[in-house]
């Protein structure tokens, strides 16, 4: 990937992760990463009293399917305020 590039990769991942923070979530974890967790904690679907979080994935299945569990970053969320999953840090 050329410098250029890599630059706009690097500034959408932090407002990935910054909107993440916003939400409640671990600042070190995207949106797809959590999403990816959640869908796992609940079967494959979020509930449906989370609208918002099932539109986004919703949407990012349709752009790459399976994205949100490609996106599972096991080592982060445990600095999450909201839908922190605790199996995940050694609680």
């Amino acid at each position: 990937m050329s410098g250029i590039g890599q630059y706009f990769r690097n500034v959408l991942i932090g407002l990935d992760q910054l909107g993440n923070a916003l939400w409640g979530g671990d600042p070190d974890e995207t949106i797809s990463s959590r999403l990816g967790k959640m869908r796992a904690r609940y079967g494959g679907r979020l509930p449906w009293y989370r609208p918002l979080p099932s539109l986004v994935a919703w949407w990012l299945e349709r752009v790459d399917p399976g994205h949100c569990e490609g996106a599972i970053e096991p080592d982060e969320g445990c600095d999450a305020v909201v839908d922190r999953i605790r199996e995940h840090c050694g609680e």
